[in-house]
């Protein structure tokens, strides 16, 4: 994986605004470089971005993250003082057969404040206010061309983007492989072992807050489903109006599938998944309990939503100027994401390798 430091003569196009992607363009931006990100949906965020409403906002990726690694405490007490970050959730639970019991694993947990994507924003903001940074949304990279000044990229529409130094595709394996497969086969190969999770994400805004549960604070905020069964639907269920920032929305919950039930129901309709989201959210519920009326529900299929298993690399580079990142090259976790592409920014830059 040897490969000379970048420096501030050259160039880095990265594929792909989330986390892991943003993170690596602001360390390569920070040496100088000039750095060019690309997005195939109108905005940064990837699986941090949120969903708007005409009467809500909704999460329906991540939905809070915890901090292990220091590095990433450092960064995320900036993020604090910027106030884009603000701690949730605080009141949390575990629905089981035997009912509902308070769960607390000692670990605090973040959310974007007054959404998820105000963090992955604030990054991209932030970053290209520097110089030599741009970002092109709703921009889908389809394919690489290698040229004799270096690396062309070519979008859906035809247009031709480059030349470019070097080429970070953050974007989850699968789509990785597409861009790779022709021009490095060990990079290939890599995104071909490294299996995705499906998951399927629904939402439900209702007109009035979920009656008071016995034995639960009426304010909880998350509730993660104990499985005890392959057909187990539901996985986490949080309220959305519990947020920091969004207290002034209706009950509006994210509804979360278990990722066996995901996979297995991966084809049908968002409209159909939506309905058994809300069905497996009444029977997690007492009996009792009549829910307020619905205004709305939907649901957003994650075809790549997290890594089937961890990995040995945390990021992946080569000779040709190609890299990988992304939580698929670490773990599944928000953390994970932003430490492979901090770690790929600086391995890219001779500071690590």
């Amino acid at each position: 994986m040897a490969t000379l430091p970048l420096t501030a003569h050259h160039s880095i196009a990265i594929i792909g605004a989330g986390i892991s992607g943003l993170a690596c363009g602001q360390v390569l931006a920070n040496c100088g470089a000039s750095v060019t990100l690309f997005d195939k949906a109108r905005g940064p965020g990837g699986r941090m971005s949120s969903k708007r409403r005409p009467l809500a906002t909704l999460d329906l990726g991540a939905q809070a993250f915890s901090v292990r690694d220091p590095v990433f405490q450092r960064a995320v007490d900036e993020w604090l003082a910027v106030g884009c970050l603000a701690p949730w959730p605080t009141r949390t639970y575990q629905a089981s057969p035997n009912g509902w019991q308070a769960h607390n694993d000692g670990q605090m947990r973040f959310t974007g404040a007054p959404r998820m994507s105000a963090l992955t924003r604030h990054l991209a903001d932030s970053l290209t206010a520097l110089p030599r940074v741009s970002l092109h949304a709703d921009t889908s990279i389809v394919r690489l061309q290698r040229a004799h000044m270096g690396w062309q990229l070519v979008d859906a529409a035809g247009i031709s983007f480059g030349p470019y130094d070097r080429v970070v595709i953050s974007a989850p394996p699968p789509q990785a492989h597409k861009l790779v497969a022709a021009w490095d086969d060990n990079l290939a190969a890599a995104c071909q072992t490294r299996k995705q999770r499906a998951c399927w994400a629904g939402w439900a805004i209702f007109d009035g807050p979920i009656p008071a549960i016995p034995g639960v604070e009426p304010d909880w905020q998350m509730v993660r489903i104990a499985h005890h069964s392959p057909r187990q639907v539901l996985n986490i269920v949080s309220r959305n109006q519990t947020k920091p920032g969004r207290e002034a929305q209706p009950e509006s919950l994210s509804l979360l599938a278990h990722l066996d039930w995901s996979e297995a129901h991966l084809e049908l309709s968002a409209d159909e998944v939506a309905e058994q989201l809300v069905a497996a959210l009444k029977r997690i519920l007492p009996t009792s309990t009549a829910l307020p009326n619905l205004i709305e529900i939907g649901a957003h299929r994650w075809r790549y939503a997290q890594p089937a298993s961890s990995s040995e690399h945390a990021y992946l580079y080569s000779e040709n100027g190609l890299a990988l990142c992304g939580d698929s090259f670490r773990g599944g976790r928000v953390e994970d994401a932003w430490l492979s592409g901090h770690g790929l920014g600086e391995a890219l830059i001779g500071r690590s390798v």
